[in-house]
């Protein structure tokens, strides 16, 4: 009497283990095309870490801040806009482009495990984005870790779930050539806006509300006051950022198309 029972969960387990089998093999595979992609390692690699040493070598952080302090927080947030905005959104647009998600997508792989291994692949980017960052941090200007790690880490994977969402929904909804400018452009945008290198309050008031009101200057905040010891705990940052995470992430699954 227990033989069925019991063939029906070896069934389910077995198909449990393919498919994770599946989502690995795919993520490697995102992640070799995008190592082979010279602009998507230049872009999420080599810029933020470009940047970091650039910046911290002018005298344009607040006064009584130490330069690697005020923008590694900012190189960060900026290296998860690279690789969800930027890289994978111009990747997966091109794949619409060219009919490789309609492929991919009647594939085995449930499109379930195929988003699921794109965001893997970013997350394993990231991984290595930090790794460097941190490295050049802390080898050449002395940068030591303290605040709370933990709400850093939160920061950074709801700042990889509204950049990623919205380089998908991009790519899910605009043409190839759109989402290629709308990426670039939002990216430069992020970067001037974002409070990663320039201050917010050194814009004019009207443009320092908006830049306070995107996604970006909220990753930016949330990722500088856990990193900084005796910060307070960034809520509304948090929040801010959690929401256009939810609103990214919804119009996303609404637009996206598989061709």
């Amino acid at each position: 009497m227990s033989a069925a029972p019991q063939t029906a969960q070896q069934t389910t387990s077995a198909g449990a283990g393919l498919l994770l089998r599946s989502i690995l093999a795919q993520t490697r595979v995102e992640l070799l095309l995008t190592i082979r992609r010279g602009e998507s390692v230049l872009i999420t690699i080599i810029v933020p870490v470009v940047l970091l040493v650039f910046f911290a070598s002018l005298n344009i952080v607040p006064s009584g801040t130490r330069a690697i302090d005020f923008l590694l927080p900012g190189m960060l947030a900026l290296a998860v806009m690279a690789t969800g905005m930027v890289s994978l959104g111009i990747a997966t647009a091109y794949e619409r482009h060219y009919g490789v998600l309609k492929r991919l997508g009647g594939s085995p792989l449930p499109r379930g495990g195929l988003i699921t291994a794109k965001i893997l692949s970013v997350l394993a980017l990231e991984a290595l984005q930090i790794v460097l960052l941190v490295g050049v941090a802390a080898g050449i200007y002395g940068w030591r870790p303290q605040g709370a790690v933990g709400i850093t880490i939160l920061g950074l994977v709801v700042g990889t779930a509204a950049f990623a969402g919205l380089g998908l929904a991009m790519a899910g909804g605009l043409r190839a050539e759109a989402t290629l400018a709308g990426a670039n452009g939002l990216y430069l945008i992020f970067l001037l806006l974002g409070g990663g290198v320039l201050p917010l309050d050194h814009l004019p008031a009207p443009l320092e509300a908006l830049a306070n009101a995107l996604p970006a200057a909220a990753l930016t905040n949330v990722l500088r006051d856990s990193m900084t010891a005796g910060a307070p705990f960034p809520g509304s940052d948090l929040i801010l950022l959690a929401v256009w995470a939810a609103i990214i992430l919804l119009v996303g699954m609404r637009s996206f198309r598989w061709e």
